[in-house]
């Protein structure tokens, strides 16, 4: 018969695992485009007001390109973009930061975003630019920053109420490791799947997406392992990429926008299904 110790800590597991089981049967969303389930305890309106919130501080201090051709590419991209994503209500703003030493992008919850002019010679073309920007979107759609937070706050809660003494330390660790970098390497691919999508419906050739990825491996230098990493490997990466194209080259051939490329060079369309495309590898998280 167990003792009163032993039935004392096997109650207090059970709760540990009761109490996210609750939280995830009111928090349970359903993520656009890949249909995949997520916890989240946030709001797409809450989202919103993190971000907001957030974004002039991250601001706070950076050059800022508000004219020129750069500047309305990037607004360009942003508008067609946002126009075919699962909107729920979010502010979209993007600003282009001066930083040519920075070939990068982010976005916060709610829809705030910022592209860094270092990336954008990468980029090459605007379907290059609309890759990094569709990725971001995707992450702001998933609401994968808000995500991360559920989740850390639901270990919190486990590690809490478990009790686990010395142990602490050893089983938080073993968190980031065996979850939390993979649920973050999920989320990177995610956002490359809402992102080739959200391109391709606004006209811009998906097949892009490979090549971007390949100029930003050629550019990145070596990876750690994957499994030390919150990004899947570039092999990785591409490979679902590709896995993907023909959904996304049916909604770019689908899509009223896609049109023959212009002479500025802005990639909308190179003609689906004329020539072959050269085998391309590569990724760089943005």
């Amino acid at each position: 018969m167990p003792s009163k110790a032993e039935r004392s800590y096997r109650k207090r597991l059970l709760g540990a695992f009761a109490a996210p089981l609750l939280l995830l049967a009111v928090a349970c969303r359903t993520t656009p485009v890949t249909g995949k389930s997520s916890f989240n305890l946030f709001t797409p309106q809450q989202d919103v007001e993190l971000g907001r919130e957030a974004y002039a501080e991250v601001l706070q201090g950076q050059r800022l390109v508000e004219s020129g051709p750069d500047y309305e590419r990037v607004k360009r991209v942003m508008e067609r973009l946002v126009a075919v994503s699962d909107d729920e209500g979010y502010e979209w703003e993007v600003r282009l930061i001066d930083d040519p030493q920075t070939a990068n992008a982010f976005a916060l919850p709610g829809g705030k975003m910022a592209v860094y002019t270092g990336i954008l010679p990468v980029c090459q073309t605007e379907a290059g630019l609309a890759v990094v920007m569709g990725h971001e979107i995707g992450h702001v759609v998933a609401q994968h920053g808000t995500q991360r937070m559920s989740r850390e706050m639901g270990a919190q809660v486990v590690l809490e109420y478990a009790n686990l003494g010395n142990w602490t330390d050893l089983a938080a660790a073993g968190y980031g490791l065996l979850l939390e970098m993979p649920w973050g390497r999920g989320d990177e691919s995610e956002a490359d799947h809402i992102g080739l999508m959200y391109m391709a419906k606004a006209g811009y050739d998906p097949r892009e997406a490979v090549d971007f990825w390949s100029r930003m491996a050629a550019s990145s230098g070596e990876q750690p392992p994957e499994f030390l990493s919150t990004h899947p490997s570039h092999e990785t990466r591409v490979a679902d990429l590709n896995r993907l194209m023909p959904e996304a080259l049916q909604a770019f051939e689908a899509s009223p926008t896609a049109r023959p490329l212009l002479g500025a060079g802005n990639g909308a369309s190179r003609g689906v299904g004329r020539g072959r495309r050269r085998g391309s590898r590569g990724r760089k998280g943005v």
